[in-house]
């Protein structure tokens, strides 16, 4: 059974910064690219930043220069830093990982957190 589970998140005030992680356990091969996602209320779920196995990056254009996507292969953990953050920021954040394994190759995600950024 392949999970993704988060940590972080919280409340923030305008400016701050926070910091996620998101560690993938269970019986897998490997885990290609990986990345973080937010919906904010009534919006559509969004890609914010995805890295892939060997560090590539991309961020959406609202982030760039104030999130900072990595990951630890050795610990199967994704990371998000976020600095600057701004009430627009607020979101339900997950993390989705491409992951290899007996079964298959599968889309798995995170069960998600909560990101409050204060004005």
């Amino acid at each position: 059974q392949v999970q993704l589970v988060e940590s972080g998140g919280g409340l923030v005030q305008a400016g701050g910064s926070l910091g996620l992680s998101c560690a993938a356990s269970g019986n897998f091969f490997s885990i290609n690219t990986m990345g973080w996602y937010r919906q904010a209320p009534g919006k559509q779920r969004e890609l914010v930043a995805a890295i892939t196995s060997l560090g590539s990056t991309n961020y959406v254009d609202s982030v760039k220069g104030r999130f900072t996507i990595s990951r630890d292969n050795a610990k199967n953990t994704l990371y998000l830093q976020m600095n600057t953050l701004k009430p627009e920021d607020t979101a339900v954040y997950y993390c989705n990982a491409e992951i290899k394994s007996w079964a298959g190759k599968y889309d798995y995600w995170g069960q998600g957190t909560q990101v409050t950024v204060s004005s």
